[in-house]
């Protein structure tokens, strides 16, 4: 399944449209998002989170795209050796694959992009925004935008969207951000890292392996970790992410001072640097808790 030019992100949902439609599998024309879908939804307002359900996959290349997307999600370093530089997975952050709201979910995202991001002041296509991941995340090197991996990721996108109109949000996109952030305490958040943090991610981050080799639990800091690049990188977004998400199983439960001690504590220990850091934000428009 290569391709000859990279697909549309919002192309994507209105072909799963047309799958439902045409193929033999339990979707009917009422199910495929559409103009009856668009219709129901107030312009501007959000969108429910939903997981579509593993029967709505289709049979034929489409459904294989689809189901070689989601284990590249999950497998991402021992699928893609040479495009990681670390040993994370996309689902190191988007968890179970993108399908946990609050932990950057892949619902929704091929009926919102292309979309206008200040960190490079340009239109970014979800491409763009995949390979960012790889660079920045995954510490690696960017996909081909015409080969079928990247053809099988945004096909595992288009299918979560499936249900989502085209340019709404749905509810739980990105990561709940804390209102009023807290002064940090990294002294704090180093005790508090020990004490929570530490049997899953290593007493000095380094993650914990599994049987195979590949990572169990995902290092937060040194050199087969995320680099500066990164959105994890940074502090407001790291604290977000843990006040929600984290312990593992157990969001929710740590305070917003918490949450903010704890990233304060790891975002700033080393970690890989990133190369074409100097390009970021040429328009200005740099976040305070950027590290660079």
């Amino acid at each position: 399944m290569r391709l000859s030019k990279p697909i549309s992100s919002a192309l994507l949902v209105v072909l799963w449209g047309a799958s439902a439609a045409c193929s033999g599998s339990p979707e009917t024309v009422a199910d495929a998002p559409g103009p009856a879908a668009l219709a129901t939804v107030a312009p501007g307002a959000n969108v429910a989170f939903h997981v579509p359900d593993a029967s709505t996959i289709p049979e034929g290349p489409l459904g294989d795209a689809v189901r070689r997307g989601e284990q590249l999600a999950l497998h991402t370093r021992e699928l893609l050796p040479e495009n990681v530089g670390n040993g994370l997975r996309c689902a190191s952050c988007h968890l179970q694959a993108g399908k946990v709201a609050g932990a950057g979910p892949w619902i929704g995202l091929a009926g919102v992009f292309p979309e206008f991001r200040s960190r490079s002041a340009r239109i970014n296509t979800l491409e763009m925004r995949v390979n960012d991941c790889f660079e920045r995340s995954m510490n690696g090197r960017p996909l081909d935008p015409t080969s079928e991996d990247m053809a099988a990721l945004l096909a595992y996108i288009g299918w979560l969207s499936r249900d989502v109109p085209i340019g709404h949000d749905v509810e739980g996109r990105g990561f709940r951000r804390i209102a009023s952030p807290p002064a940090p305490d990294r002294e704090r958040g180093r005790a508090l890292y020990a004490n929570k943090c530490a049997v899953c991610h290593g007493a000095n981050g380094e993650g914990k392996n599994g049987d195979d080799g590949s990572y169990q639990f995902p290092a937060l800091w040194g050199e087969r970790s995320f680099n500066i690049g990164a959105g994890m990188a940074r502090l407001d977004t790291a604290a977000a992410y843990a006040r929600w998400n984290m312990p593992l199983g157990q969001g929710g439960t740590l305070s917003d001072q918490e949450a903010y001690d704890v990233a304060a504590f790891f975002t700033q220990e080393p970690r890989p640097d990133f190369a074409r850091k100097s390009e970021d934000w040429p328009s200005g428009g740099r976040p305070r808790d950027a590290r660079y």
